[in-house]
């Protein structure tokens, strides 16, 4: 249910029985364990849907490669479980409770739920999580005491080892411990004890580390069909949160990124959003994703959301100085030229180029937008050219622009271009008219010569 703002109640079943619930439908009685009939009668509208184990193993993963941000320690604990190895976090955080609140809030805003808890083995971590138990024990010492008490189905032992303990009266690992341990191993097998052990530190626990993949790929399946594309961006900010985490375990940012919104028929709308530098900002992504969203319709329902980057380039973080400068603080005009063209389009929104040119019109060409473009130099050129070179009167060998023009400079000669059949051949003059305004003219070489307008000086 992530792809919906407030959902109706929920469950999973399998095999004709509720294996797992939200809360809502917990607050109306409902069980795991309980028969989907019976659930059905204490909500009657419980949205229930058949488990899917391969949903499953992919949501754990987009976890783990959102969690590596925070440790590179990560591991799988199948089906349902990830682990942390924090110790080294701790201090780049700020502490475990400064640690907790970004996993619950980074968790929350992709909409997952998920209890945590923490302890010196890996195996006693995720047994304290998956029995609900919210501690942190940071000693061995009193870990045997926190596991005497929780209940034998975290050995996940199967249901016949299950039965045989509590037809026994077994009923917590304190109480499993306490038996014989030969003749646990006789009747129950030796692997029960080695995971009481591994839990405990007297055996070795290794993990393989998840090591998070080259590209991103996440997708959400949507409770209902969306007829609206503005309805999207919910669940479109929960991939986001999820994207700018891997893009944060990989230490690394993307120049884009693509959106698919898959139809009844398994046909997909891409909405492709670039930016002008590489990023990994959760709330500038979602406002580019916003601005694209609100702007299109749709021609179909959507059923299923999916976020793609492929590319993941380093990104460098920003200097900070010391001090805090005065003045204004510059624009972020990447940001700027990104929302532009995410509200108007990619072709709307262009940058300046300087060529190695002489020729006055072939010197600046549209590219893409680059910080440098900010600091055109063009010499003792005017910014500003005419589309096209305007005649003017020649009065006495004196060119006239509403008036005589005076020469202030020049002339300067331009001869270029004979290689493409555009050659020119000028002499160039900066000129200062009646009202002060200074233009470019020139005259010129080659046929009937004359005088020119090019441009104006801002």
């Amino acid at each position: 249910m992530r792809g919906w703002s407030t959902p109706e109640p929920f469950a999973v079943e399998e095999r004709h029985r509720v294996f797992a619930c939200d809360r809502k439908a917990l607050a109306r009685g409902v069980r795991a364990g309980m028969a989907v009939s019976a659930a059905l009668a204490l909500a009657p509208r419980l949205r229930v849907v058949p488990r899917d184990p391969a949903a499953e193993t992919e949501a754990l993963l987009g976890v783990s490669g959102w969690a590596a941000q925070f440790s590179p320690g990560v591991a799988l604990e199948f089906p349902d479980g990830v682990l942390l190895e924090v110790s080294g976090s701790l201090k780049l955080f700020g502490g475990l409770e400064p640690l907790l609140e970004r996993l619950h809030r980074g968790l929350a805003e992709m909409g997952w739920s998920a209890t945590l808890a923490g302890a010196p083995t890996p195996r006693a971590a995720f047994w304290l999580a998956l029995a609900g138990k919210r501690e942190f024990i940071d000693s061995v010492a009193e870990l045997e005491a926190a596991l005497a008490a929780l209940p034998v189905g975290v050995l996940r032992c199967g249901d016949g080892t299950l039965e045989a303990l509590e037809a026994i009266g077994v009923r917590t690992l304190g109480e499993l411990r306490a038996l014989p341990r030969e003749g646990v191993a006789r009747r129950l097998g030796q692997e029960l004890l080695d995971k009481i052990d591994r839990a405990l530190g007297l055996l070795s626990d290794p993990r393989n580390f998840f090591i998070p993949p080259a590209r991103f790929r996440a997708a959400i399946e949507l409770p209902a069909e969306v007829t609206q594309a503005e309805a999207l961006l919910f669940a479109a900010r929960r991939l986001i949160v999820q994207l700018c985490g891997f893009l944060a375990a990989r230490s690394g940012g993307v120049q884009r990124f693509v959106l698919g919104l898959r139809h009844r028929d398994r046909a997909a709308t891409e909405v492709a959003i670039g930016l002008v530098a590489p990023s990994r900002d959760i709330e500038h992504f979602t406002l580019l994703a916003r601005e694209r969203l609100f702007s299109l319709a749709l021609a179909e329902p959507v059923r299923e959301i999916t976020l793609q980057a492929d590319d993941v380039v380093p990104l460098a973080g920003r200097n900070l100085g010391l001090l805090l400068e005065e003045g204004k603080a510059a624009g972020d005009w990447e940001h700027l030229v990104e929302r532009l063209r995410a509200r108007l389009g990619t072709d709307a929104v262009c940058g300046l180029v300087l060529r190695a040119e002489h020729r006055p019109e072939h010197v600046v060409c549209v590219g893409e937008p680059d910080s440098k473009q900010l600091h055109l130099d063009f010499g003792e050129r005017p910014f500003w050219l005419l589309a096209r070179p305007k005649r003017i009167a020649e009065i006495g060998a004196v060119p006239h622009h509403e008036g005589p023009l005076e020469l202030l400079a020049g002339p300067e000669r331009i001869e270029s271009g004979w290689w493409d059949g555009d050659d020119v051949a000028r002499d160039y003059f900066v000129a200062r008219m009646q009202n002060e305004a200074l233009v470019w003219i020139y005259r010129e070489r080659r046929g009937e010569g004359g005088w020119y307008l090019h441009g104006v000086f801002a």
